[in-house]
């Protein structure tokens, strides 16, 4: 697989988000203005996000799951610090479950456990 294609009214600005996100660095060969951008993942395929003149306006069909180096509450705080918005709370009393969140143009996204959560029975 070559890329996961994300349509989005600002490429640039929303593969800046994601590079934050991920820890990835932008494809060089891309700036502001662009209609085109990606993140490179190293392993697997590469964030590809294509500037579309529509907005989004229905629940994504596919979406991306992280499951974090940190604990997966902490990186929800740190997600929404960066500017994603929270959408629905799956997390239950024993720790299990996720979170579901929202990138700066409404694209959902989950926040899995870490597996330190997962090996601390959470």
């Amino acid at each position: 697989m070559q890329n996961v294609a994300i349509d989005c009214a600002d490429a640039y600005e929303l593969a800046r988000f994601w590079s934050e996100v991920t820890g990835r660095p932008l494809d060089s060969a891309y700036g502001p203005g662009d209609r085109e951008t990606q993140v490179a993942m190293g392993e697997g395929p590469a964030l590809y996000f294509n500037q579309v003149p529509e907005p989004k306006t229905v629940k994504n069909r596919i979406h991306l799951c992280l499951r974090p180096g940190t604990s997966r509450d902490r990186e929800v705080d740190r997600l929404l610090a960066l500017g994603a918005g929270f959408v629905a709370d799956h997390r239950n009393p024993d720790g299990s479950g996720w979170a579901v969140l929202a990138d700066p143009e409404g694209n959902e996204f989950c926040v899995l456990r870490s597996e330190s959560d997962r090996a601390g029975g959470q």
